[in-house]
């Protein structure tokens, strides 16, 4: 079987069912569980979400090199300033940031994909949880919407930003999220596809750069706009919008496009932001 959107798409159609069910029941017959067993794991997954895209707003939190910090307490402030993003917005922009330091402070987080992208995914929940007044059950769709999307690019691309910048890892948890959403607002299997695809094309071709290897800057603010750029995906595709390239071929294409970077922007810190004098200044202090 080649796990992609086209073969879940079929089986959205053959079997009648959205494309969570379709996901959570074949995951749960890989891992041996029964569905409503693997609901209860997923829970967990989703209060681990919570905690972290919660920690950093009321007091800030700093990454254990001491770096960056404090970026989400700032952000929660500012979003009743009248943002240019709406409260909401900028609300869930800095849950976003919370999860990335939480992750720089060794703190607990769920890789959703990775460490380095786990903020986005969590804010995206966590605000359309407080939006629409929903339970953590009724969150359980969006996350396996998610994972499916996440399975088919850690399966037929790639998750790390060592191997296809962070293209691969924000691009990806974007996609992630935006399939969510797409799903939680009563979105169709297709929909959720084109929402993913969107949110992978918004950041082709995204380097990893990150400030002396630290999992911190500019990783943090690609979170932060990576939980951005999920929600314009899924309300591009609850609009009608379509993407004109199926998904299955943008991330073959991602994929192709992250082969082709040079090392230097593939997570090793020579190039990009991290080969600035100003981040080269603070390698040597933070090292």
């Amino acid at each position: 079987m080649h796990y992609s959107a086209d073969y879940l798409l079929a089986e959205c159609q053959t079997r009648q069912l959205p494309l969570s069910e379709v996901y959570r029941r074949g995951e749960a017959e890989l891992v041996g569980l029964s569905p409503e067993a693997l609901d209860e794991r997923m829970l967990e997954v989703l209060e681990i979400m919570a905690d972290s895209s919660h920690k950093g707003l009321e007091q800030p939190v700093f990454s254990l090199s001491g770096m960056t910090g404090g970026t989400a307490y700032k952000a929660w402030q500012h979003r009743r300033r009248d943002p240019l993003l709406g409260e909401f917005v900028m609300g869930a922009v800095a849950m976003a940031l919370s999860t990335s330091e939480v992750n720089a402070s060794m703190g607990r987080i769920v890789a959703a994909p990775t460490a380095g992208a786990s903020g986005i995914l969590p804010a995206a929940l966590a605000s359309a949880k407080h939006k629409y007044s929903l339970t953590l059950e009724e969150l359980l769709p969006a996350l396996y919407t998610a994972g499916a999307i996440g399975k088919i690019i850690a399966l037929e691309a790639t998750v790390s930003g060592a191997d296809g910048g962070c293209q691969a890892e924000c691009g990806t948890a974007a996609a992630m999220a935006a399939a969510g959403l797409t799903e939680l607002l009563g979105g169709s299997p297709a929909q959720c596809f084109h929402a993913a695809g969107m949110a992978l094309i918004h950041v082709m071709g995204l380097v990893c750069d990150p400030i002396a290897g630290f999992v911190e800057f500019p990783c943090s603010l690609r979170n932060a706009s990576g939980l951005v750029n999920a929600f314009v995906s899924a309300d591009l595709a609850m609009a009608g919008i379509e993407s004109l390239v199926p998904f299955d071929q943008v991330v073959d294409a991602m994929y192709r496009v992250g082969k082709m970077m040079p090392e230097a922007l593939r997570e090793t810190s020579l190039g990009g932001i991290a080969a600035s004098p100003a981040a080269k200044n603070l390698e040597k202090k933070f090292l």
